[in-house]
């Protein structure tokens, strides 16, 4: 009460106008000038941090209860009046208001349909089976090679729980480290760390990578360090909108030397993606989507993928006029859907880099249309990283790249969301069949 009723003071035109008369008066006395400025600060310290923020230039007001709606208005329009720059300190609770909100604020974080009766998550239809999300693939990973390794590291940039690393940070707690809302210091931080011979994981959300995009390439690719980065929410994110999609990673990871990026099409996948990443002595990245996997059985013995070989999982039966979908990541499974109604052949690229140059120029040759299936924007992806390759080749097929749009994608349904990319089954489907009839 007592900070809030100073910040209304100290926002205040009378206290800003005394304030100023002041300054005049005494700046014709240097030394009085001074000593009123220090009791000043010394008043201020005495209940609030503001020197600090002054020394900087600010005037600092508060803190105050930013939930005391009175004080936080009344605040707010005396600071419009005030001149120079202003610092307003404001204090609130997470989930106040809410008890299962207060008690657990992580778990409340991000959240999707909860009962409002007491806070208990439910449900949705359709996703009652007990499949694990591939944060929980990633969380059990990391415990699993930890155990293995004792020179295995975890770092994260305030995302404990989303990123799942509460199992391992109970287990192995001098080996975790939670650098705050600072990713770039998380990562020139791993860089340090694998420096010394230790073994960094980053576990990351792709939309905060971008943030340390200058560390990634200076301070870890450029030294060809061994850094992990576990990439979640790649790709569409559903409610929690266009701030938090992973749309750009495989654009702005593939064009950096040093650095090999997978995508896993299922939790089983996404396991041994990890493990040969962790094995492999340079920069690696997995990206992985929001969410449950398939369903599939997870083989809790961890076996290295050989680098840059993708794998064929539907081959066409037409004798001639056939279509390749090459599918990477979580977009496999609508591109089987399609490859089945098409009779196409249908890859699970897996490694975005290096690709599968191999395979891809082996497919040229016995296909007149290859299309790229991603959920990444179409600009610097992985379908361009493949039209590279193909023009490269003496005679090329035609090629379809299908992936997000040039626009920033707003809240919604998952599914919906892919549908309305022409991301789903049918979208592929129908995207195939147009350039089919042109």
């Amino acid at each position: 009460a007592l900070n809030n009723y100073l910040a209304k003071l100290l926002s205040s035109n009378l206290y800003e106008n005394v304030r100023r008369s002041g300054k005049k008066v005494l700046s014709a006395v240097p030394p009085v000038m001074e000593f009123a400025k220090r009791a000043e600060e010394h008043v201020k310290g005495m209940m609030t941090p503001g020197t600090l923020f002054e020394a900087f230039g600010f005037n600092y007001i508060g803190p105050i209860d930013g939930h005391d709606m009175d004080v936080l208005l009344t605040t707010l329009s005396n600071i419009r009046e005030l001149k120079g720059p202003q610092f307003l300190h404001v204090v609130t609770q997470k989930g106040k208001g809410f008890i299962p909100a207060e008690n657990n604020p992580n778990k409340f974080h991000g959240v999707g349909k909860f009962d409002p009766s007491d806070g208990s998550a439910l449900v949705s239809t359709g996703h009652s089976s007990p499949q694990k999300t591939y944060t929980q693939v990633f969380a059990d990973w990391l415990v699993d090679m930890a155990d293995l390794d004792e020179r295995l590291v975890a770092i994260t940039p305030a995302m404990c729980d989303g990123s799942g690393l509460n199992a391992f940070s109970e287990k192995y707690p001098s080996r975790y480290f939670d650098v705050g809302i600072a990713e770039q210091h998380a990562l020139t931080f791993a860089a340090g760390l694998a420096c010394d011979g230790l073994k960094p994981v980053v576990a990351i959300y792709s939309t905060f990578l971008q943030r340390a995009y200058d560390q990634l390439i200076h301070d870890i690719a450029l030294q060809n360090l061994p850094v992990v980065f576990a990439i979640d929410r790649a790709g569409l994110v559903g409610a929690d909108g266009p701030t938090h999609a992973g749309s750009f990673d495989l654009s702005f990871l593939r064009c950096i030397p040093n650095i090999i990026v997978m995508a896993p099409s299922d939790e089983n996948e996404c396991r041994q993606m990890l493990y040969t990443a962790y094995q492999f002595n340079g920069v690696s990245a997995v990206r992985y989507p929001r969410g449950i996997g398939t369903g599939v059985i997870i083989q809790r013995k961890m076996n290295a993928l050989p680098i840059g070989k993708a794998e064929v999982k539907r081959t066409s039966q037409k004798a001639d006029n056939k279509i390749a979908i090459l599918a990477f990541g979580s977009m496999l499974s609508a591109s089987l859907e399609a490859g089945e109604a098409l009779d196409a052949t249908v890859v699970n690229m897996r490694f975005v880099k290096p690709l599968d140059i191999e395979l891809i120029a082996e497919i040229a040759k016995t296909h007149w249309l290859i299309v790229t299936v991603e959920e990444n924007t179409l600009q610097g992806g992985a379908g361009s990283a493949v039209l590279e390759i193909l023009h490269q080749l003496k005679s090329a097929p035609r090629a379809l790249c299908l992936g997000l749009p040039d626009t920033f994608i707003e809240h919604g349904v998952h599914e919906t969301m892919l549908a309305n990319c022409g991301l789903d089954g049918q979208g592929i489907i129908n995207s195939i069949k147009q350039i089919s009839l042109d």
